[in-house]
């Protein structure tokens, strides 16, 4: 049966180290899942539960974006996945009563593993100002206080609409809907802090801003390069894909500073042979310094331009821009200046290129070790140039493969949440709905942030997600959200973005992904978009955990309804009823869901048109995929400084903490770690197991401090540190950001360690 939420919190000041492990998955992960599942959930509805997951006629895993294949396993899941399972649909319970015994104060010194500990929300909650406790109050009441709020601003962009990546197609769709007659763009969301920067590389380069490629590329691909990435814990279900291609002859380019188990060896949990030997996946781990990889790719392309018949002509010439500035700027790079950016020998570099020219089709991979850089547009755009040299998008088994970190971050953007709509959108839903959405553009997360601080915003209304613990710059973050006139969490789970308020908070509560959802006296289901550009509906199968629960579609009607009142020319208690009649809508404004609602409805849901891979067309200003010659960059270290690089444990999903253990790391027993290379460790007189303060640098000459942390002596790149986030967030600048995408620069923060006073 399940077992009861922790009464305090765990002690976390002596973790436990062993050394990291080089396989991912087998008997250990399903021990592990099933440990998890059965304390969440008990053993009757784990069973129920789990075999529902990613099936065709099943709900949409709420953790990662990685795509189903065609033909699924019985138990089309990974652990991670059945993590975030078991904690949505666990049995445990936060109450009134647990908000009457536990003040605020007392909530925000509880560490965000305790909170989410804690189990589902049940009521919709109301701190009032000058109140010291959460206190139940109607929905009516809710929705009242929010059009208090609204109504006394002095301007609709004086309020902050936020998405987190869980949010459905039709949630979504409505929510933007809903801010846009009311008057703002406002609509951050968590790709401002992770994707950003692919969007806007690729929406430059190639015309659209997702990946060109499907599952089945993968398996069909000669070549696969795995670019600051580690699917063993952020998208396991990957490594099947990855395993699946090896078995069809490709090999596998790992560039990471890291180590990582899942990209070592996969032991699949679902064949006899996975769980004895399992399969080796990479064929080259090239262990690049953090930040290094544009340069990396700008050698790469410089060797493939020396290579005579390596350059595909005829592609450049008839379907690209910009080759000649391109050329010489790669006809520049440097041996010595890219073996000092990267820290990798000339035979590295030599080998992965003669794996490049042997390579018919290449895929290029990556995540947030791309992303999260100063120069991390450019660096992706030096990606789309090694792929368009040999004409490697467009054709199967090649192109770019973006990989979304959260189960419909992707569709969310499709459906409108964007802070810069293009016009083109804007005048669909002018013409579909008949009034006039604004055309200036709004905040992202960064300039959100900023306006909350600086007072031009007075209310935060987050659909989902756990705002304070994802931002930068966690003390700047608080104290800009404390000076809201009311903080909004519409959630299933506590978190610590409900412990950092404005004057006025509210938390309302709504089902998951895996509760069935009755409007209007009939059965209704989501969508989704995953990773790959493909759409599928999502039905739950539980009772929802309180009979107090609402749809987001349900809430952001209700609250349409109750802040635009009759003015509204949307006809919000039809979306609130039926489900179909917003995918109708939908249909005729987002091109690619033509005859939505019966698309859908076929097993495995549909593929949104993609030009560049479908057609070979770019919509692009040039009309053609564009070569773009950046200068090349990468992070200079002052004298005794490290690069940190904030990153997960395997026992967590983006900022829900599902345990203390870091199993493939060699950690147990706690999260303040962080892992330096033993020479760097030596050259810094930093003893294993010593405690240190990770002290930020920046040029704002503001002292960054995040206290007692365990060195791990570790495999990592010269150079480069690691340490798990939220714990490090403190230590990102927030006006340290990429430029074009304004992402938050997580995976370069210049860091020194000193001794902790404790230690």
């Amino acid at each position: 049966m399940a077992t009861k939420p922790p009464k305090g919190d765990p002690v976390q000041d002596a973790p436990q180290v062993a050394g990291p492990q080089r396989a991912a998955a087998g008997l250990p992960a399903i021990g592990h899942t099933l440990r998890m599942a059965h304390q969440q959930m008990g053993v009757r509805r784990t069973a129920l539960t789990l075999l529902g997951v990613n099936q065709k006629d099943g709900f949409d895993c709420p953790g990662c974006a990685w795509p189903e294949p065609e033909h699924r396993h019985r138990a089309e899941f990974c652990e991670n996945g059945a993590k975030a399972v078991a904690e949505e649909a666990t049995r445990r319970r936060v109450t009134p009563g647990f908000f009457a015994a536990h003040p605020v104060a007392d909530l925000a010194g509880r560490s965000g593993y305790w909170l989410g500990q804690q189990g589902r929300l049940t009521h919709p909650m109301y701190l009032p100002e000058g109140g010291t406790h959460y206190e139940p109050v109607t929905w009516e009441r809710a929705f009242d206080i929010v059009g208090e709020e609204i109504a006394a601003l002095g301007s609709p962009d004086e309020a902050v609409f936020y998405t987190s990546g869980r949010t459905s197609n039709e949630a979504a769709f409505l929510y933007q809907l809903f801010a846009r007659e009311l008057g703002t763009n406002n609509l951050p969301d968590c790709s401002n802090m992770c994707h950003e920067s692919s969007g806007s590389a690729l929406s430059e380069t190639i015309g659209v801003g997702k990946g060109s490629v499907l599952l089945e590329d993968l398996y069909q691909a000669d070549l696969i390069i795995v670019a600051g990435q580690n699917p063993g814990t952020n998208h396991p279900r990957m490594l099947t894909a990855l395993e699946k291609a090896k078995a069809n002859g490709a090999r596998i380019v790992s560039v990471n500073p890291l180590p990582e188990a899942g990209l070592e060896r996969f032991k699949n949990p679902q064949t006899a042979r996975g769980l004895a030997a399992g399969t080796a996946l990479t064929d080259l781990f090239l262990q690049i310094r953090l930040g290094g990889d544009q340069a990396l790719f700008r050698l790469l392309n410089k060797l493939i331009l020396d290579t005579p018949g390596a350059v595909d002509e005829e592609f450049v010439r008839e379907h690209t821009h910009g080759f000649e500035e391109f050329a010489a700027a790669a006809g520049a790079a440097d041996w010595a200046d890219t073996l000092t950016a990267t820290g990798l020998t000339r035979g590295d570099i030599e080998q992965c290129l003669r794996m490049v020219l042997a390579s018919e089709r290449v895929i290029v991979c990556w995540a947030m070790g791309l992303t999260q850089h100063k120069h991390s547009v450019p660096m992706i755009r030096e990606i789309v140039n090694f792929l368009l040299l040999r004409g490697n998008i467009g054709r199967p088994g090649a192109g770019v493969c973006p990989v979304r970190g959260h189960s419909n971050v992707q569709g969310d953007r499709t459906m409108g949440i964007f802070e810069r709509p293009a016009p083109a959108f804007l005048d669909a839903l002018e013409k579909e709905f008949g009034f006039a959405p604004p055309r200036e553009h709004g905040y992202d997360v960064v300039r959100a942030i900023r306006a909350l601080r600086d007072g031009h915003a007075k209310v935060f209304f987050a659909m989902g997600g756990n705002f304070v613990s994802a931002s930068p710059d966690t003390e700047v973050t608080e104290a800009a959200m404390r000076r809201a006139r009311l903080t909004v969490h519409v959630s299933t789970k506590l978190n610590r973005s409900h412990t950092v308020t404005g004057a006025r908070a509210l938390i309302l509560p709504t089902l998951g992904r895996t509760e069935r959802d009755v409007r209007g006296g009939r059965e209704q289901f989501v969508t989704v978009e995953d990773s790959m550009g493909m759409v599928h509906a999502s039905r739950g199968r539980l009772e929802p955990a309180s009979g107090q629960l609402l749809s987001e579609p349900a809430i952001v009607c209700r609250l349409a309804r109750r802040v635009l009142g009759e003015r509204s020319t949307v006809p919000w208690e039809e979306f609130e009823r039926d489900y179909a009649a917003i995918r109708d809508r939908i249909a005729r404004v987002i091109p690619g869901f033509e005859d939505f609602n019966a698309r859908v409805a076929r097993p495995g849901g549909f593929a949104l048109p993609h030009a560049p891979r479908d057609e070979r067309r770019f919509p692009t200003a040039t009309g053609k995929a564009n070569f773009t010659a950046a200068p090349v960059e990468y992070p200079k270290l002052p004298e005794g400084r490290l690069l940190l690089q904030t990153l997960r444990s395997h026992d967590q999903y983006n900022t829900t903490i599902y345990g203390l253990d870091d199993r493939y790391r060699g950690i147990r027993n706690g999260r303040r770690v962080v892992l330096v290379n033993p020479q760097d460790a030596r050259e810094l007189r930093l003893a294993d197991g010593a405690y240190v303060d990770l002290v930020g640098e920046w040029k704002d000459g503001v002292e960054r401090r995040a206290p007692g942390f365990r060195v791990v002596h570790y495999p990592t790149a010269r150079g480069c540190a690691a340490a798990y986030y939220p714990e490090t967030n403190v230590l990102v600048p927030l006006d340290a950001t990429a430029d074009t995408s304004n992402t938050p620069a997580s995976k370069s923060v210049v860091v020194r360690l000193e001794q902790s006073a404790t230690d």
